[in-house]
């Protein structure tokens, strides 16, 4: 991680100069004391996401072969879906993530650390999004890597980042250190929610650096409290 303080920003919807398949399991038994970040009950967080307003071309599958039944939905700068929880242990390699505990690990991330290295996905909580496509762009929607996202499981709510992208037509999945959090096995082969996980990425927030979780939770905070007074997410300093 690079030296100096996190510093917490917000981009501009959309910020144009801003350039920079895991079989589910149960949820892990010593994860069962974790507790969500911040003061917004999830489900008030759930409740203030209204119904769906489809901005996906079309759905996505959660696993190859599953049927494609996951739109991609957008409440007033807020992008959000719900689906399962696949383990992205891809990035630097650690004890938790490495070629022998996943057997498609890959060394590299989407996006990049300020320091240049890849993400540490056992370390930092962040949320995968597909890959561009005519399905759905994701830069489109103003989101890029450092965006910040909140995940919610069951009662519990963990802020991150988007911090990599997967295949085109599925959407689902998460960090290694996401998956703990939030209490679910994190192991990058049998670990995973089958259902019942949601993102929501505040497209108008970014936190800087990427690999700052501190500035994550911060910020997340803020366009989380906004969301839920009934104020969609704009691009004001938070906290």
């Amino acid at each position: 991680m690079a030296a100096g303080c996190a510093v917490i920003t917000a981009a501009a919807l959309p910020a144009a100069a801003d350039t920079p398949a895991a079989a589910p399991s149960r949820t892990a038994p010593a994860a069962a004391a974790a507790r969500s970040e911040g003061n917004i009950p999830a489900d008030r967080l759930l409740a203030a996401l209204g119904d769906c307003r489809q901005i996906s071309q079309g759905r996505y599958r959660t696993d190859r072969g599953a049927p494609a039944d996951v739109p991609v939905c957008e409440r007033g700068g807020v992008v959000h879906w719900r689906a399962d929880l696949d383990i992205d242990c891809d990035g630097v390699p650690t004890a938790q993530c490495n070629s022998r505990t996943d057997k498609w690990f890959q060394p590299t991330t989407a996006f990049q650390q300020s320091d240049g290295r890849h993400l540490d996905a056992a370390k930092l909580p962040f949320v995968v999004v597909p890959g561009a496509s005519g399905l759905w762009n994701y830069w489109a929607s103003g989101i890029r890597g450092g965006t910040v996202a909140a995940m919610v499981y069951r009662d519990r709510v963990v802020y991150g980042v988007v911090g990599d992208t997967g295949p085109v037509g599925i959407i689902g999945e998460a960090s290694y250190a996401a998956a703990k959090a939030l209490g679910i096995d994190p192991h990058p082969t049998t670990g995973g929610a089958p259902s019942g996980v949601t993102y929501i990425l505040f497209t108008g927030a970014r936190a800087q650096p990427i690999e700052s979780h501190a500035a994550a939770v911060s910020l997340g905070e803020a366009h989380a409290a906004r969301l839920v007074a009934g104020a969609a997410p704009d691009a004001g300093a938070a906290g």
